[in-house]
């Protein structure tokens, strides 16, 4: 079973509609996209597609831009719930969120009919964004919302603020494992190769930028008292 299917065994019969649909939609603004270009493609054509109105894709997306990248929203609540726990040590939950990430995305390439296709439609949407100014801009934009949250949640559970310094550099260098892995994964994404091994690949050098950051940040600690008027 599927990391999806284990999600959706839990979803009333509303639930799933609605994930479908979101799905759906996002499914065709990109392929809609990838073939005439981001800005060559109204909102309103993406709803014609789907049999919806405008008004229902707003409804499921803020914005053009979160069409594409509305998974760096779920990022973002990922981040802040894994990061939460003071148990567990900030790279390792930053490396099981990481891991479910490309997990999932593996496990759709090895139920997929054609993999050569996926892996090709995957190349062709990190075009997309690299040559699209808008929504570089709005990919630059969510991550540094995701590093302000990421923030925010490790000063709680370190007696700090969110703008120490501790919390700010931790958060920045979290943050840029996910770089590291979308890179690896654009780097490594083979048809000749299977999906568990451009897991462990993938994990393997996500792991050794970790390494690089884990030693410094095993040292962040709780704050003494902090001097009220600080």
């Amino acid at each position: 079973m599927t990391t999806a299917d284990i999600r959706a065994a839990g979803e009333g019969l509303r639930e799933r509609k609605k994930r479908l649909m979101r799905r759906q939609l996002a499914d065709t603004a990109a392929r809609m996209f990838m073939d005439r270009g981001f800005d060559a493609v109204k909102v309103a054509e993406v709803a014609e597609a789907c049999g919806v109105s405008e008004k229902t894709v707003f409804n499921y997306f803020p914005t053009k831009e979160a069409l594409v990248l509305d998974r760096l929203e779920t990022m973002m609540s990922a981040v802040s719930s894994g990061l939460a726990d003071p148990a567990v040590p900030p790279v390792q939950a930053m490396l099981r969120i990481l891991d479910a990430e490309v997990a999932g995305f593996t496990e759709s390439l090895d139920g997929h009919p054609d993999p050569a296709a996926q892996i090709n439609g995957f190349r062709r949407f990190g075009e997309l964004i690299r040559t699209t100014p808008a929504l570089r801009t709005y990919q630059s934009s969510v991550l540094d919302r995701i590093v302000a949250a990421a923030a925010q949640t490790l000063a709680q559970r370190l007696g700090m603020r969110a703008e120490d310094p501790e919390p700010q550099i931790a958060a920045t260098a979290l943050l840029g494992l996910w770089r590291v892995q979308f890179a690896s994964l654009s780097w490594h994404l083979d048809a000749g190769r299977t999906p568990a091994e451009i897991r462990q690949t993938v994990a393997a050098d996500v792991r050794r930028a970790a390494d690089l950051i884990d030693t410094g940040l095993a040292g962040l600690v709780a704050a003494p008292s902090v001097p009220a008027g600080r």
